[in-house]
């Protein structure tokens, strides 16, 4: 099954003064991650994911951490 390149999986959104930083803490579960496969089962596929995090859906704005799954 073809899944899309990229999928939203969470956000908050947050204000900040200029030079101001700020942690943001976005819990990715294995409900996140799962799809329904052809048999129509709620499935988790074991293989990598790149969680992205950025102000945007733009390649150059992410920065990026591979999460593998085992099965």
């Amino acid at each position: 099954m073809t899944r899309p390149i990229k999928e939203l999986k969470g956000f908050k959104k947050i204000s900040l003064e200029p030079g101001q930083t700020q942690t943001v803490a976005l819990d990715i579960t294995p409900e996140l991650l799962a799809f329904y496969d052809v048999n129509m089962k709620y499935v988790v596929e074991p293989g990598d994911f790149d969680i992205l995090v950025g102000n945007s859906s733009r390649d150059e704005d992410l920065q990026k951490v591979v999460l593998t799954v085992t099965g």
